[in-house]
């Protein structure tokens, strides 16, 4: 399979992706019902056969009819997104992200949420430092990863 990346999408197979991950399958007519500007049957239907050509989708007969399904787990497209979205407009800064966020979006947050946004940062924290004293401890004894 294909590894799962936004930026080898264009703008309409990243909508056509959208679409079939919130109905979780969908015919191409279905597709086309959901998509803005009045495509036509067939760009749809070349659409949907080079993002399966590209491995982030696969199709089911039924009947007649294909029904097309993602082939690249959710999770695997929203980490490429959220990549991408900090690669192209914080210049990498994950910590840019999170403070643009927690700057406009933070306001909407509970108490609730703001305490598990903490834990979630501070188990990262302890992974990350974990992981770097694995490294340092491989290095001084010469040790390969």
């Amino acid at each position: 399979m294909t590894k799962f990346t936004v930026s080898s999408l264009s703008r309409r197979e990243r909508q056509i992706m959208d679409i079939l991950y919130r109905q979780g399958r969908a015919t191409a007519g279905e597709v086309m019902e959901a998509l803005s500007g009045n495509p036509t049957y067939s760009t749809v239907r070349t659409q949907l056969r080079v993002l399966e050509e590209k491995g982030h989708v696969r199709h089911e007969e039924q009947g007649l009819k294909y029904v097309y399904i993602p082939a690249v787990p959710r999770t695997a497209a929203r980490r490429s997104a959220l990549r991408h979205l900090v690669e192209t407009f914080f210049d990498g800064s994950a910590e840019s992200a999170v403070a643009a966020l927690l700057g406009g979006e933070g306001a909407r947050l509970s108490d609730e949420e703001l305490e598990r946004i903490g834990e979630l940062v501070k188990k990262a924290g302890s992974t990350g430092q974990a992981g770097r004293a694995g490294l340092a401890g491989q290095a001084k004894r010469g040790e390969k990863k």
